[in-house]
């Protein structure tokens, strides 16, 4: 598993917490749809170009994809800018975020492994990153009652971390911090046949040197060694923007063959590759996923 962040209670981020409260709280005093594209263009026209975002995601696009005009990388970067901003208001949306998920009904052959799985009380490690909106699809398999956890990276700021994980919570199911507490509980769960998601396109130092978009990346194998070692089927799953904007296409794919932690992990990077790939503006760009080629 990865080491978890520090923890930071500095003034900076209880003071960037406080912006970050205020611009939810606005937010969510407007209309849902309002609320969503009001964030996402805060964070696409201010947020993003101030914190360095934007240079960041135009860098790893071009690494990526060297010939694609500039503008063309400008152009998705706002986009991921955008996403990502409607993402997170929509995940402090609770009650309005998930009554419009329980309205989507999921496709894809994994559908029907992850409800065999269910009935049989086994395991299920659902898989995804940073892609649409990464709790769309919990959302909606929750609305139609499954029980799903997580697993999560602590956030730096430890401010917002409080209010976030709470957030992620209220989506349903336990969610367990990375660590060695955290690792225990989603273990628990997992062997008393329970249901788990986990995103695996940030950078792990200690993961293995696997491909992914082309390029060299450090991925935690964690997925993989828990779904070989518990027996779970380890389905990947998405949740796509769709062009309004505001709804999602939840799709589950076939669950990946049992072999070996690396291989079944390249399968999860090149699942992912082909959503990103299709998609460009809904991947989260802006992580430092390839580190272990740019120092």
């Amino acid at each position: 598993m990865a080491k978890p962040q520090r923890n930071d209670r500095s003034f900076g981020n209880w003071l960037s917490d406080r912006l970050v409260r205020g611009l939810i709280g606005l937010a969510l005093s407007l209309p849902y749809a309002g609320r969503v594209r009001f964030v996402g263009w805060v964070t696409r026209a201010l947020i993003a170009p101030l914190a360095g975002y934007s240079r960041r995601a135009k860098d790893n696009l071009a690494l990526i994809y060297p010939d694609m005009p500039a503008a063309d990388r400008a152009r998705i970067a706002r986009a991921v800018a955008d996403n990502a901003g409607r993402t997170l208001i929509e995940n402090y949306s609770t009650r309005d975020f998930t009554a419009r998920m329980a309205q989507v009904t999921p496709t894809g052959p994994g559908l029907a492994a992850l409800q065999a799985a269910q009935a049989a009380g086994r395991p299920v490690i659902l898989v995804t990153g940073h892609f649409g909106n990464y709790e769309a699809g919990r959302a909606a398999l929750v609305a139609r009652g499954f029980e799903i956890g997580g697993l999560y990276r602590p956030m730096r700021n430890a401010y917002f971390n409080d209010h976030y994980v709470r957030t992620m919570e209220s989506f349903g199911g336990p969610v367990f911090p990375q660590g060695r507490r955290g690792t225990g509980g989603f273990v628990r769960h997992l062997r008393r046949g329970g249901m788990l998601v986990l995103l695996i396109d940030q950078h792990q130092g200690r993961g293995a040197l696997l491909d992914f978009m082309g390029q060299p990346a450090k991925t935690a194998t964690s997925a993989a060694d828990l779904a070989l070692k518990y027996g779970a089927e380890l389905i990947p799953f998405y949740g796509t923007r769709l062009e309004n904007g505001l709804d999602f296409a939840v799709d589950l794919e076939s669950p990946i063959p049992v072999s070996d932690a690396a291989t079944m992990t390249q399968a999860l990077n090149d699942s992912l590759e082909a959503r990103v790939r299709a998609n460009p503006e809904q991947w989260f760009w802006i992580h430092r996923r390839w580190k272990a080629t740019r120092r």
